[in-house]
């Protein structure tokens, strides 16, 4: 049996506990507008489509790490047909990393575009030094994608007996590498720069 003086005092809890809800909900609202105000949604989406282009891109380039290490292992084995054939499957992946740079570059012409609508010029800058940094990957992914086509020819040089090749692969597999770190490097800058632009638009 509930006395009316508990029914009151249960409507009143659950009216104090529905402001709350309410108020929370406003809050969590005006915190959401305040974030995005003076930020132009075509940048934001142009931003999370890059991001998410550029780490499929990271992902494929350290996945051919593997690759250019077993191509090394057997070039040195002098089992040159074999290296030859991983190169081949190697170049046709960066076919695929190199669609993905074609996009990447899309998403970072958006960004570039929206840049003059963003209001703080603190958070401009730090958008500034992200697109830079990714405008740098993909200038690796170039490289990287030359230096592969180049191993494949020395590959062919070495299965043919053709002298200097074997110094040349062994060169082209470091250059390889060096790209690949790169692209990993410039792909965490461009990240840390998107993180204090995050900060200084939240202030």
């Amino acid at each position: 049996m509930r006395y009316k003086g508990e029914e009151r005092m249960s409507r009143r809890t659950k009216l104090f506990l529905a402001f709350v809800v309410i108020v929370a909900a406003g809050y969590g609202a005006s915190r959401l507008f305040s974030f995005s105000q003076g930020i132009p949604s075509e940048f934001q989406d142009a931003r999370l489509r890059g991001a998410l282009i550029s780490q499929n891109i990271v992902n494929l380039s350290n996945d051919s790490r593997t690759s250019i290490e077993k191509i090394s292992e057997l070039d040195k084995k002098g089992k040159f047909s074999e290296a030859l054939a991983i190169t081949l499957d190697a170049t046709k992946q960066s076919e695929a990393i190199r669609n993905q740079a074609v996009a990447l570059a899309d998403e970072i012409g958006a960004m570039t575009k929206a840049l003059s609508g963003i209001q703080s010029f603190e958070a401009r800058q730090a958008a500034l030094e992200s697109i830079a940094s990714r405008l740098a990957l993909l200038n690796k992914l170039i490289s990287y994608s030359n230096y592969l086509s180049e191993l494949l020819q020395a590959l062919e040089g070495r299965f043919k007996g053709v002298p200097g090749s074997a110094k040349q692969v062994a060169v082209l597999v470091n250059q390889i590498n060096a790209e690949v770190q790169a692209i990993n490097t410039f792909n965490g800058q461009a990240g840390q720069a998107m993180d204090r632009f995050d900060a200084i638009v939240k202030q």
